[in-house]
């Protein structure tokens, strides 16, 4: 079976920040889910979990990690996708750990360095959302260093299938794929003035304006946007107040 995107990971430097930023401008609630060994907060649309929030762990901090999203990718055996994401060229940042009661994971990047976990649930996961539902993530965006390599990769690892391709002149070709059928993102290569591979996520909100207004109103930079894409939808690209990107799609009116 194809894998998709189930989790999304935030780490930053001011976690209570954080917390309220995205609850007031995405409408998402939160609770505590605090360990012995760590404060993480997970973030709900309605009642499905579907993220987390922490604060940087000092180790990374010391090595120069910024504050950024990740996304959890599921694999039937992490162990087993941690290897094959090394033997595809790919880097592992953190060996295969178990998270009791949650479920296994490892932090890795493709080789081209834009980084994810792989994360195997304990138990069932949850269906995903249909299209569109607010507080739910909507799209899937790689800037890769070159897509055509980078989508090999992910093919190879997860069974991600090619859909529409679109001509953006001077940016190149924006590559669409799919995970089961279902269109769920895209790649294309970044922009010289991006400086490293990542992967963006946009979080479903309803009306764009009102959610570029709450953007702006609570600290946060809009860097793009409002922009219409295909099927009638209006995006923006953004930074929160500690420097996280993340994107909104929505509508008009």
């Amino acid at each position: 079976m194809p894998s998709n995107f189930v989790w999304y990971e935030l780490m930053t430097t001011d976690l209570d920040a954080a917390e309220s930023f995205y609850k007031t401008v995405v409408g998402w609630n939160s609770e505590a889910w605090d360990s012995p060994e760590m404060r993480y907060v997970i973030v709900k649309a309605g009642d499905t979990a579907v993220g987390g929030l922490m604060t940087i762990p000092e180790q990374a901090a010391a090595m120069g990690a910024r504050p950024a999203w990740t996304g959890y990718i599921e694999t039937g055996d992490v162990d087993a996708g941690t290897e094959s994401v090394r033997q595809a060229g790919g880097t592992v940042h953190r060996q295969p750990a178990d998270i009791p009661e949650v479920g296994r994971f490892s932090v890795v990047a493709d080789p081209q360095g834009a980084m994810f976990v792989l994360f195997k649930p304990q138990g069932e996961g949850q269906p995903p959302a249909p299209p569109m539902t607010p507080g739910h993530v909507g799209w899937h965006e790689l800037y890769a260093a070159e897509w055509k390599s980078a989508f090999d990769f992910y093919a190879g690892q997860f069974g991600w299938t090619k859909t529409d391709a679109m001509d953006m002149g001077e940016m190149g070709t924006y590559q669409m794929f799919s995970v089961g059928g279902e269109a769920i993102g895209g790649m294309f290569n970044k922009p010289a003035d991006v400086p490293a591979p990542y992967w963006l996520f946009y979080f479903n909100v309803g009306d764009i304006d009102a959610a570029t207004q709450r953007v702006t109103g609570n600290g946060g930079k809009v860097l793009m946007g409002p922009m219409e894409v295909p099927g009638g939808g209006w995006i923006i690209q953004a930074s929160d107040p500690q420097g996280a990107m993340f994107a909104l799609v929505g509508r008009k009116g």
